[in-house]
């Protein structure tokens, strides 16, 4: 083996250069195809390009020298490496040096990332399997959850769980699975009572998710199980008693194990697609046109409408400090500010309000006839 070496110490205007070796060792079949000149020529040749005339200056000349060896040490590398590398290619050998070596990395990864710590998978691994796997500690008894269930669900899904316009009915509807327009409650529908849980504590309450205890979440679901019907008033829901709550509807979800088609491929000797005529055809009937609604209902004004559509999730209960509708106390501040500015804000939301309340369907004038509706509440 022949050391290509440029060991160097020397000063470039107060700078020290510590010794330090610049190329790796080269098999000497290599070293011998470097086609270059000696060192001490390209040195000189370098140093009198750059001095253009002879100098009597020992630390001009001292200066160009150290130029010249660092020069001298970048045409030998480029030179080698070059010829080492035409050398490889030629013989189909790879050089693998420091500079492009593969990194190493444990068995399974590609390169980036880092494992998940044990703090990270607990703040997303909060599902509740069937089983009761995942619950948290905790207790409560229908009674616990009645007022609670008022305070921050009634709004949305009625004191009873019958619901409330749009929003999901909890309790009822045993036995209308089979009928044409089934109604699918926790009770009729839902196969674990586990879901119940895991729901209410990862998404409600609507405009607050995650922000009820566990105890809360406790509390709530034993109560929607008693409208169900499910438990008794007293029963206290715990992480065992709830695991062991057998649903109505447990045996209405199994795995479908039939095929995409009952027939088989067709491969050859096929039917004839002109032989095959349509067997029946849908009957249309003439339905009777519903009655018409009965006059004695109070229709809601347009004002009202948009209110219980998208203002009273939060200004029925007084979420997030929302002045609660006909409140006057609470209204006054605001009513002093002066109706554009309430509906500015209404339209394009403030603090915690989303614009237009979360239903940016809604149009300017829907949002101002609501906030209209709320003005004149308070003020009588």
């Amino acid at each position: 083996m022949i050391r290509m070496d440029a060991v160097f110490s020397t000063k470039v205007k107060g700078l020290q250069f510590a010794p330090a070796r610049l190329s790796p060792p080269v098999p000497a079949h290599r070293a011998r195809s470097c086609s270059i000149r000696s060192p001490r020529y390209v040195s000189h040749t370098i140093e009198r390009a750059a001095l253009g005339t002879e100098t009597d200056s020992p630390a001009h000349s001292y200066n160009v020298r150290a130029l010249a060896t660092l020069i001298l040490a970048a045409i030998l590398l480029a030179a080698c490496a070059s010829t080492a590398a035409g050398d490889a290619v030629a013989t189909g050998e790879i050089v693998v040096t420091e500079y492009n070596a593969p990194a190493v990395q444990p068995t399974g990864h590609y390169g980036y990332g880092q494992d998940a710590s044990a703090v990270e998978i607990a703040g997303w691994d909060i599902d509740i399997r069937p089983d009761g796997m995942g619950l948290p500690p905790g207790s409560a008894t229908p009674e616990d959850g009645e007022m609670m269930y008022e305070d921050k669900c009634a709004l949305c899904h009625g004191s009873f769980g019958e619901g409330v316009g749009r929003y999901p009915v909890l309790a009822g509807g045993e036995g209308t699975l089979t009928e044409p327009r089934p109604e699918k409650t926790v009770g009729s529908f839902w196969p674990y009572a586990s879901t119940l849980w895991d729901y209410i504590h990862r998404a409600m309450p609507f405009a607050e998710p995650e922000s009820l205890s566990d105890e809360e979440v406790y509390a709530i679901t034993a109560y929607v199980l008693y409208l169900n019907d499910l438990v008794d008033y007293d029963f206290e829901l715990n992480q065992d008693t709830l695991a062991a709550i057998e649903m109505p509807n447990k045996d209405g979800f199994f795995f479908d194990d039939r095929p995409d088609t009952a027939n088989e491929l067709c491969m050859s000797n096929c039917k004839d697609p002109a032989t095959i005529t349509i067997t029946s055809e849908p009957t249309l009937t003439d339905e009777p046109e519903p009655e018409a609604a009965s006059t004695a209902a109070v229709e809601m004004s347009p004002g009202e409408a948009t209110y219980q559509q998208a203002c009273a999730m939060c200004h029925a209960a007084g979420v997030a400090d929302a002045p609660i509708l006909g409140e006057q106390a609470a209204w006054a501040e605001r009513i002093a500010l002066g109706r554009d500015a309430l509906i500015s804000s209404s339209i394009n939301g403030k603090g915690f309000m989303p614009p237009k309340g979360g239903q940016t369907q809604l149009s300017d004038d829907d949002v101002t006839a609501a906030v209209d509706f709320m003005i004149e509440r308070a003020a009588n």
